[in-house]
């Protein structure tokens, strides 16, 4: 899922990615192709350029910083944590992290 935001205090295009699975290094070439797009379809001169955020359900320190020292686009990379997202009063209510995972 790819999405785009315009953040009005750094002024600046946000291009967001997130992965259902774990970061994989090559995931950061789409995100930085859309970096790149963005600042020359949709940046104006006022701008500062376009920031990606990759989001992750995990990711290895050494590889993620590896693959950012790679790319040319200020990109960043971040995981995210299911049981952080759902609301504590929801939980017995929706399938569990594995029952979501072994259905996909």
């Amino acid at each position: 899922m790819d999405m785009l935001f315009f953040n009005y205090v750094t002024k600046c295009f946000v291009v967001i990615e997130i992965k259902a699975g774990d970061f994989e290094s090559p995931n950061t070439g789409p995100l930085g192709t859309y970096v790149v797009a963005v600042n020359h379809q949709m940046k104006e001169d006022w701008m500062n350029p376009t920031i990606g955020l990759l989001i992750c359900k995990d990711k290895d320190e050494i590889e993620a910083q590896y693959a950012l020292e790679s790319s040319s686009q200020p990109l960043g990379i971040s995981r995210y944590e299911l049981s952080k997202i759902i609301p504590e009063n929801l939980h017995g209510s929706l399938p569990s992290i594995e029952e979501i995972e072994s259905g996909i």
